[in-house]
């Protein structure tokens, strides 16, 4: 996937590979549960399996329907994951004996809801990269110094497009060449995945300006960006490597109200404190549009279509971000949390500035 890694170090060799062994995720509750209710809140462990995989065998053990189980958010396949679902109380003695290979009930509770898709605040990771020599490592510590403190661009990962990494052009088609597809379900795959790719290609874009605006003199950027050496002397001032510009459209971190940016080095330095961040098109109706420069920069990645839009974090900061390098090994280990929506291999991307080799969804 063609993207701009937001930091200039060389690329970085180790090897990765999502496996249980060194790919592990911990979902994070958006609220504690009540302790009482009528669902059955499962703390449950998968391996080797998607989150829907694992939902299809307990339904067809309950005999029930797979979507009269609640789960928060899609977990990856090639991983050891511990997600919550819920399950309606009717059902809790069937699962008293549930067992099958790659699913582990760990723990259970009770709650007065159903768990719905996005109740969660986040997920934990333990990311294992292998085959790191002693200068690997001093990179890779390094780099995650950089990531702690200013954030990481928050691109869609590759497991957005599907195994062949295309399915965007699927949802292009649909939206705008006629192509049919009968099933509701892939249908909005297919369209949710053309306005990642949408998103991902704006975030790159304005990637690349910050560093341009970074590492050149205002004057030499006028023609290039078609802005007043007076909004560009401006904008270099701004701290964070990330450089919004007047109309960004602004939401309070990690959650909140979305504004316009009014262009003033004190609201950009709110950015820098992580009191707000940018936030990106999802592109389609009812969605919210920057304006100003920025939406001059944002509307070639706009399109006219019926389908709903929304806004999304451009640009997240990761929580408790430890590394230990094991030389031994050669190992360097990673644990670090983020938010919903994030992807642990959009990071690890970041740190090697590189496309992961072999990445399936």
């Amino acid at each position: 996937m063609d993207r701009l890694y937001a930091y200039s170090h060389a690329p970085i060799p180790f090897h990765f590979k999502q496996s249980p062994r060194d790919f592990v995720v911990d979902e994070i509750p958006l609220y504690p549960f009540s302790g009482e209710g009528e669902h059955c809140v499962y703390w449950v462990r998968k391996k080797n399996l998607t989150t829907w995989q694992m939902i299809e065998r307990i339904a067809a053990y309950l005999k029930i329907r797979p979507r009269d189980i609640g789960y928060a958010g899609l977990k990856d396949k090639n991983a050891l994951t511990k997600q919550y679902i819920s399950i309606h109380q009717q059902h809790e003695t069937a699962m008293e004996t549930f067992e099958t290979e790659g699913i582990k009930i760990l723990s259970k509770t009770y709650h007065r809801n159903k768990i719905k898709m996005g109740h969660l605040k986040g997920n934990r990771f333990f990311i294992r990269l292998k085959k790191v020599n002693p200068t690997s490592a001093a990179k890779i510590a390094e780099t995650l110094t950089t990531v702690a403190r200013y954030g990481m661009p928050n691109y869609f990962g590759f497991q957005r497009f599907g195994t062949e990494k295309n399915n965007y052009t699927i949802g292009e088609a649909i939206l705008f060449h006629g192509r049919k597809e009968r099933n509701v379900t892939l249908r909005r795959m297919y369209i949710n995945a053309y306005q990642s790719h949408l998103f991902n290609l704006w975030l790159s874009s304005r990637i690349e300006k910050s560093r341009l605006i970074e590492s050149f003199e205002p004057k030499e950027m006028t023609d290039l960006l078609n802005m007043p050496i007076e909004i560009l002397t401006n904008i270099k001032k701004q701290r964070h490597p990330f450089k919004l510009f007047e109309g960004d459209v602004m939401m309070h971190y990690p959650h909140g109200k979305l504004y316009h940016f009014d262009g003033t080095l004190e609201e950009a330095e709110r950015f820098t404190c992580r009191d707000v961040a940018v936030t990106g098109l999802l592109a389609g109706k009812r969605a919210q549009r920057a304006e100003g420069d920025a939406y001059v920069l944002e509307k070639a990645f706009d399109m006219a279509t019926n389908v709903d839009g929304a806004r999304r974090y451009a640009w997240v900061f990761p929580e408790d971000l430890e590394g230990e390098y094991k030389e031994n090994e050669a190992w360097f280990e990673i644990h670090v949390t983020l938010p919903k929506g994030s992807y642990a291999t959009v990071l690890i991307e970041e740190i090697a500035r590189r496309e992961l080799e072999g990445a399936v969804s």
